[in-house]
């Protein structure tokens, strides 16, 4: 990400990740905190732990993990059309890939760090979210002074696909004001 964000030669960067991307960003922001003029934190944590009921599962039996995956990343108020279109497509990823990520996700700790963020953040997360609790969001606001919290009703973990436009509002709106203050 270094590499491409230097050749590239941006100037005012904000970063933007959803769960495990949301881990990324932030590990780059306290590898490189110059680097960054702001943050998108979406459905992540700076704590990221697994149930090992996902680990058995992605081990064991895949096709139940995807079952499983159906029911606790969305919001029970999601079409069933968004729901399968993210399982069939998460289908076609070896579950050893996925294990890796989620114990990527399972070893992510930065909440010691959390609080030295001094960067403008905006913070979403879906009301329904049992993958990243609404509260891993609460300790991004209480603890990042300059931060933005937007609860999303109705949207589980995957908000971004669950409920598109309050999302892109909440980052339009987020961008808008980070432009009037710089």
């Amino acid at each position: 990400m270094k590499k491409l964000i230097d050749s590239l030669e941006i100037k005012d960067l904000i970063l933007a990740g959803h769960s495990l991307g949301g881990a990324i960003i932030q590990d780059y922001y306290f590898k490189y905190p110059n680097d960054v003029s702001a943050l998108i934190l979406c459905a992540t944590g700076g704590r990221l732990r697994v149930s090992p009921l996902i680990f058995s599962s992605l081990k064991n039996n895949f096709q139940e993990f995807l079952k499983n995956l159906k029911i606790g990343a969305f919001s029970k108020h999601t079409k069933e059309e968004i729901k399968n279109t993210l399982i069939e497509e998460t289908a076609q990823i070896n579950p050893s890939v996925i294990y890796m990520d989620f114990q990527i996700c399972d070893n992510f700790d930065t909440l010691e760090k959390t609080g030295s963020i001094a960067v403008p953040c905006l913070i979403i997360c879906g009301e329904e979210d049992r993958l990243t609790p609404i509260k891993y969001s609460k300790f991004f606001h209480d603890k990042i002074i300059n931060s933005k919290l937007s609860i999303i009703k109705k949207a589980g973990h995957i908000v971004m696909l669950e409920k598109p436009r309050e999302v892109n509002e909440a980052i339009k709106d987020f961008i808008n004001n980070y432009k009037k203050q710089t």
